[in-house]
């Protein structure tokens, strides 16, 4: 009997990485939606197979170019009436290094120069703009959006874009620094006049990385989100800044709603959705259900992360993956447990295989019509939890038990969700985000 059950376990560790397949059946999708057609991929790991449309050349005539917001731009602004000089010894004193923040402000500013110069070669007329010029109407002006940064710059780009025939493409400005997941490949980045090229000569294929509709249901739904970012000017040590006094005098001019509005919100979740308390050290208290269940589970946690297929290389991932040491120890105990066959605790080559098919199976391609959830850190003792901590759905939605929470989207963007507040998140396939893939 133990000597089967040695078996099993062995070929379920060498099969992990199909779990979550088991587990959750992939979604058959082939219907037709208005901006493109939707094909499953089959292979989680091979993007080669994600969504096309029928390959035409794309020669935009206007072009909206986002730039990075610097480090050594938001020392300027965090300290505007420092000159240079006060300014290096403030930075010094926090053990900054005032000259290679200016080295690399010069190089973003070299890669923007270089793009702009590329698209005007290219006949395409250009604006710039920085996050705070960054609104509908110059959106509305542009055939495609570019950004100039890493993945921050892009995700800050694919918040308000609602059109999914907009097209948005990143250029990684320090690729020696940054690895920038969402942009075009380095080789680009003192390069672009070449991207512009593949695109005129339809050397590519479009993308569509599926996005998080969020709609909420509060009595601050009509309330515009804190910026984390802009919040952090303010006081940088406190993200959510719940207890600065700034925020505070922020929320008192505002005219508090008494009645519940149900909103969706303007903002969709490229990377993924966090829910949970201000304060990290607080335990987080909602109500939670997947897919089509009527019946929510209360959970407690330190908080809850939603992902989309492009964010399930982030943040979902880190909370779930597995160590080496981790599977080693597991192989360990079952040996402890069974007779007969025992698992290769001692053979690193099988424990790293293990480990990477496990950490593997976790990413999803950006394209498919799914969420991955994580419960982050369940409180499980003296309580009948029975909620799996992770998992994939269609829909989830959430009841706020909290006393002072947020909705925070794409790290950027944080909305009130506190006791008695509902949200719904979903997968909508005419909310994906439309980005290139070039043909090298």
């Amino acid at each position: 009997m133990r000597s089967s059950m040695a078996s099993n376990l062995m070929r379920r560790l060498f099969e992990i990485n199909s779990i979550h397949r088991f587990l959750y059946p992939p979604i058959v999708a082939n219907n037709i939606v208005r901006c493109y057609r939707f094909t499953p991929q089959m292979s989680a790991n091979n993007e080669d197979q994600s969504l096309t449309d029928p390959i035409e050349p794309f020669r935009p005539k206007t072009a909206l170019l986002l730039t990075k917001f610097s480090r050594y731009e938001f020392e300027k602004k965090r300290n505007p009436g420092l000159n240079e000089e006060e300014l290096s010894k403030n930075l010094e004193s926090r053990g900054s290094d005032y000259k290679r923040l200016i080295s690399h402000h010069n190089i973003h500013k070299q890669s923007r120069e270089h793009i702009v110069e590329c698209l005007k070669k290219a006949s395409v007329e250009v604006r710039v703009v920085s996050r705070n010029e960054y609104n509908d109407q110059n959106i509305d002006w542009a055939d495609v959006i570019i950004t100039s940064g890493g993945d921050g710059t892009f995700l800050m780009a694919a918040s308000k874009i609602n059109n999914c025939n907009k097209a948005v493409i990143g250029v990684n400005s320090d690729p020696k620094r940054s690895v920038g997941y969402l942009c075009l490949p380095k080789r680009y980045s003192n390069n672009f006049g070449e991207a512009l090229r593949l695109l005129s000569d339809g050397q590519f294929r479009w993308k569509y990385r599926q996005r998080i509709r969020i709609i909420l249901e509060s009595e601050n739904a009509n309330e515009e989100p804190i910026e984390l970012h802009d919040q952090q000017l303010k006081c940088p040590e406190n993200r959510f800044l719940e207890l600065d006094a700034s925020h505070d005098s922020r929320d008192s001019k505002i005219k508090k709603n008494t009645k519940t509005v149900k909103k969706v919100l303007p903002y969709k979740a490229l990377n993924e959705v966090f829910i949970g308390e201000a304060i990290s050290s607080r335990v987080s208290y909602y109500e939670f259900a997947v897919n089509e269940n009527k019946i929510k589970a209360k959970l407690k946690s330190s908080g809850l992360t939603i992902s989309t297929g492009t964010g399930s290389t982030s943040w979902f991932f880190n909370i779930n993956k597995v160590t080496p040491q981790c599977i080693q120890s597991l192989f360990q105990i079952i040996n402890q447990e069974i007779d007969g066959q025992h698992l290769p605790e001692n053979d690193s080559q099988v424990i790293e295989r293990i480990t990477n098919k496990f950490n593997n199976s976790l990413i999803f391609d950006p394209s498919e019509p799914l969420m991955a959830y994580a419960i982050r850190d369940p409180v499980v003792f003296g309580t009948e939890f029975h909620s799996n901590p992770r998992g994939f759905a269609k829909n989830i939605t959430v009841k706020s038990r909290m006393i002072d929470a947020n909705i925070v989207i794409d790290g950027g963007l944080s909305y009130k969700f506190n006791d008695g507040a509902n949200v719904s998140l979903l997968i909508n396939e005419e909310d994906a985000l439309r980005t290139v893939v070039l043909h090298e």
